[in-house]
């Protein structure tokens, strides 16, 4: 009971549970944007319908992921800060949690980040697609 009243306190002081929803949908759609505004670089493997706004499961380059590019992304985010973004141990690929703790603008580095990383590895990824003459 003491644990759920210091949350209900925190969440009170973040605007209540309106704002905690508002700050959900930017932070979710933020990420969400990219992905499907990334030209097939990043690949979302759940039907928009059902997306969820708490969990954002994503692959790179293709359905079942380039192996290296993704191995990369977690290293260089790591980097960064950015931690536990790798996908469930079941599925793989990457997998970008944004709980009721992460902020705005943590949102918003990972959404820098990805967007960098994409221009930076693109070219990478579109090489791997060229037939062999």
């Amino acid at each position: 009971i003491y644990i759920s009243g210091l949350v209900f306190e925190w969440t009170k002081r973040q605007g209540g549970v309106r704002q905690m929803e508002k700050n959900s949908i930017q932070k979710s759609s933020a990420v969400y944007d990219v992905i499907d505004n990334s030209g097939g670089f990043y690949v979302s493997p759940v039907d928009k319908g059902c997306r969820s706004r708490m969990n954002i499961p994503f692959r790179i380059y293709r359905p079942e992921g380039d192996e290296f590019l993704e191995k990369r992304f977690i290293e260089e985010s790591e980097k960064l800060g950015m931690i536990e973004l790798k996908g469930h141990r079941s599925i793989g690929g990457l997998r970008a949690s944004m709980y009721n703790a992460v902020t705005v603008a943590e949102a918003e580095t990972l959404v820098r980040f990805m967007k960098d990383f994409m221009e930076r590895h693109r070219n990478q990824a579109l090489e791997e697609t060229k037939p062999i003459l």
